[in-house]
């Protein structure tokens, strides 16, 4: 069995779904590409989502030649509440995406059904989710499609990566025709990424965390390395060149490896996340609503600060490494939205959220946490 085949084998296994509904791609974003290709996605078509996300969400959607609609977010879970998706829906709609935000799922039944009343498909962006569940199934497992990403700082990593699951059968022949032409990774791609996981394996913590994260993210920006976002994402609709690759073996051999102690990861993370909700409950602080605790594998945890800026500074001197996702409603760009459509004062509440939200990492101690939140807690909203 080749390295890729056993990457979905594990992935299949995992999610108990059939290893032909798994594909692989370089990222997440060229999951969703093809996705929304072999949905028939293309000229005049509308694709539905929030008001919030990161920008190649809306990039994929356009490059196939699509309108983005977006809806405003529920402040409290992140997510779209289906009242406000429905009001976005036209003749034009083609597709609804339903986006796990943080490792959170909030109302995928609700939106599936109103999808399906429609004759609309759906895709949930579990790119923050896999792993968790919703309802009793995994995240993922609802819709027409769902991708997921396994970039740095994702539920597991393989450096940079994503996957494509399909769980409406007329659509994978479809995804099995664009799979075919997709590019492979050159040598220069392999051996920078297998650099940068023995790097982020090895160097990346304890006291050179700082140093050597703004260094990737400095080199990235550069284009010198293999980074989330190429520059031409971060400043325009036009699709790079060699967007549509496929996943090496580097990336596989790496996913296999980190999907064999994912429960444990998810177990740690879930724990430290039940005990910062309970803390910021008991302060009277803004959470995730308890209602969708039971079952959600935290990424990460979401906070509202009153002065992100130095609330980071605060915790870098904690030696707290904390996220920000999503720095704009399209995160991360801080210049005007309109090439992608996006009129901000239409979206007061993803506007808010973006202007105030941190990620609490729950991969550390959680007494350290609550330590951290104590010493700062007036600046938490």
């Amino acid at each position: 069995m080749n390295m890729e085949l056993t990457y979905q084998s594990k992935i299949a296994e995992y999610l108990q779904i059939d290893v032909e509904q798994v594909s692989l791609y370089w990222k997440g974003r060229v999951a969703l590409y093809t996705m929304l290709k072999a949905m028939g996605v293309g000229p005049g078509d509308e694709v539905v989502l929030p008001a919030f996300t990161c920008v190649v969400v809306p990039n994929a959607i356009l490059y196939v030649g699509a309108i983005p609609v977006y809806v405003d977010i529920n402040p409290d879970s992140l997510c779209c509440d289906v009242e406000q998706i429905e009001k976005a829906i036209s003749p034009k709609t083609k597709v609804i995406l339903i986006q796990n935000m943080l490792g959170l799922s909030v109302q995928v039944s609700e939106i599936i059904a109103l999808a399906k009343k429609h004759s609309i498909f759906t895709i949930e962006d579990c790119t923050h989710g896999f792993g968790g569940k919703h309802q009793g199934v995994f995240n993922g497992l609802r819709s027409d499609a769902s991708f997921f990403s396994s970039q740095w700082n994702k539920p597991f990593s393989t450096g940079i990566g994503g996957m494509l699951v399909v769980n409406n059968q007329e659509l994978l022949q479809s995804v099995y025709s664009l799979q075919s032409k997709l590019i492979k990774p050159n040598a220069k791609d392999r051996f920078i990424l297998f650099v940068l996981i023995w790097a982020r394996t090895y160097l990346l913590k304890g006291f050179t965390y700082w140093t050597f994260l703004r260094m990737y993210r400095w080199l990235s920006k550069k284009g010198l390395v293999v980074g989330s976002s190429s520059a031409s994402e971060l400043e325009g609709i036009h699709m790079p060149k060699d967007y549509v690759k496929g996943m090496s073996k580097v990336q596989c051999r790496a996913g296999i490896k980190a999907i064999s102690t994912l429960n444990q990861v998810i177990s740690k993370r879930k724990n430290s996340g039940i005990s910062v909700h309970e803390w910021l409950t008991s302060q009277g602080k803004t959470a995730v609503p308890t209602e969708h605790l039971a079952q959600h594998a935290f990424l990460k945890y979401p906070l509202l600060v009153r002065d992100r800026e130095l609330f980071l500074q605060q915790a870098e001197k904690g030696k707290i490494p904390m996220g920000d996702w999503f720095i704009s409603p399209l995160h991360p760009v801080l210049d005007s939205l309109k090439p992608w459509g996006l009129e901000v004062s239409n979206f007061p509440n993803a506007v808010f959220v973006s202007k105030h939200i941190v990620n609490l990492p729950l991969d550390l101690p959680v007494h350290r946490l609550i330590n951290f939140l104590e010493l700062y807690k007036n600046e938490i909203i």
